[in-house]
């Protein structure tokens, strides 16, 4: 892999960064012991697997430096000093957490990934980390990934990630003897109007973008305070399990789909939430953010292919089935527009623009992210099969996402084993009480799913 220069959205994500916004996704991957006569997992032997697997995936070898050409540009370049152990930590958890492997480990992993969360990743290292949480050796351990967001979207991080476990590294070993496929990076003279006349409709379809920006900007936005605090730095993390099968009954009693179901979920909680504070519903619906993949199937992987949805959430609204129509309402009319128009495909007119716009331009983007949007919520695909690591099978992951300026929570889900894992990000000083929100998750689930025996 050589030089690759950082896309517009990538180069915009590096640049979009402070010491207080962290611009990395990240997942708390939970391990059971290994079954059988092999019973637990030694971690230092996690650690030394986890090295060599990461050292093996090409793009976690590579950073980001500074380039002439583009003006204010930025490319890939593999690290000639790469040395996995600096990426790769053994965290201990202590006392009580560390002996019990129940609740109390995952309390105290939850809260260690929250600290970890805080710090930003070097950026004279290619830009990545993950650390081993865990106490005694034979019991269950958690592994935290974080990726910066410039070396990919949610579903190239799952793709660059799912090389540490057992069935993916050793599936993607390339046999003896096998054929070395390079990709092409000029296209033929013959694809040259096209790829013009692409351009022009691009340009065409960011000013759309932009007009809409405007007119969806709020100088004075009146959703959540708690959604729009002063950022402090910090990070807290909570977690929530809910049963996938009650959400597919739900769906298919309401009708829509399984997105939907958690976005009116996500609604529902806010709204409970708010009211045990005894904080007054906002005058106005709390608006999400719903990033949407543009990557193409069998496309090449390259860097962020994002667009996004804006999507009121509904809190205001008492009746939890009438929410949930409220959102399948909106998320389809969404989707008739399709995910290159309106106010939320900001990435798309990020796409549009100049390297140099993104090195100047960032902060007062970031700045601006509140008059948009106050919360993000995204959904994170996961491979179906089970997993495992060292023999040791994966339990749950909760993925992460990043705080934009302004804002102190973002909330992403993900399937896996049966679960749909709900990992929440939130400024530790502006949200104390983010466990409350996530059990509000599972009591909204519960009674949408008590009302569906009365309907």
């Amino acid at each position: 892999m050589g030089t690759e220069l950082l896309a517009p959205l990538d180069l915009a994500f590096w640049h979009l960064e402070s010491d207080a916004h962290p611009m990395h996704l990240g997942a708390l991957a939970v391990f059971a012991p290994a079954p059988g006569p092999a019973h637990g997992a030694d971690a230092e032997a996690v650690l030394e697997l986890l090295g060599t697997r990461a050292a093996a995936i090409p793009r976690l070898r590579m950073r980001v430096r500074d380039v002439l050409l583009p003006v204010g540009g930025a490319a890939w370049f593999v690290d000639k000093d790469f040395d996995v152990h600096r990426h790769i930590e053994r965290v201990r958890l202590t006392g009580a957490e560390s002996r019990d492997g129940g609740g109390g480990f995952m309390a105290g992993a939850t809260r260690l990934a929250g600290e970890l969360m805080e710090r930003p990743l070097e950026r004279g290292l290619p830009p990545w980390q993950m650390y081993v949480i865990g106490g005694a050796d034979g019991g269950p351990f958690a592994v935290l990934v974080k990726l910066h967001h410039a070396l990919a979207d949610g579903m190239r991080a799952v793709a660059i990630g799912a090389g540490i476990f057992d069935e993916i590294a050793v599936a993607g070993r390339p046999r003896a003897g096998a054929p070395v496929r390079r990709a092409r990076t000029v296209p033929p003279r013959s694809w040259m109007p096209g790829l013009a006349l692409g351009r022009i409709e691009d340009l065409g379809r960011a000013f759309g973008v932009g007009a809409s920006m405007v007119r969806a900007s709020r100088l004075d936005p009146r959703g959540a305070p708690a959604l729009t605090a002063s950022s402090s730095g910090t990070r807290r993390l909570a977690t929530a399990d809910l049963d996938l099968e009650a959400v597919q009954r739900i769906r298919r009693a309401a009708g829509g789909t399984t997105n939907d179901v958690l976005l009116a979920v996500v609604a529902g909680a806010l709204r409970r939430w708010m009211r045990e504070r005894g904080e007054p519903l906002p005058e106005e619906d709390p608006r999400a953010l719903v990033p949407v993949s543009r990557r193409r199937p069998g496309q090449a992987a390259g860097g962020n292919k994002l667009s996004a949805y804006l999507l009121g959430l509904p809190v205001g609204e008492p009746d939890p089935w009438r929410r949930l129509a409220l959102v399948r309402t909106a998320m389809d009319r969404n989707k008739a527009a399709g995910p290159f128009r309106g106010a939320g495909a900001v990435a798309v007119l990020a796409d549009q623009l100049p390297s140099l716009a993104h090195r100047f331009g960032a902060p007062l983007a970031g700045n601006a992210a509140r008059m948009l949007f106050d919360v993000l919520v995204t959904s994170v695909p996961l491979p179906r099969s089970a997993l495992s690591l060292g023999g040791c099978p994966l339990r749950a992951v909760y993925p992460m996402a990043p705080l934009a300026r302004g804002q102190s929570l973002a909330i992403a889900l993900s399937t896996y084993g049966g679960r749909v894992r709900v990992g929440l990000v939130a400024d530790g000083k502006a949200l104390p009480d983010l466990d409350r929100l996530a059990r509000c998750a599972d009591d909204e689930v519960a009674e949408l799913l008590a009302l569906l025996t009365t309907r």
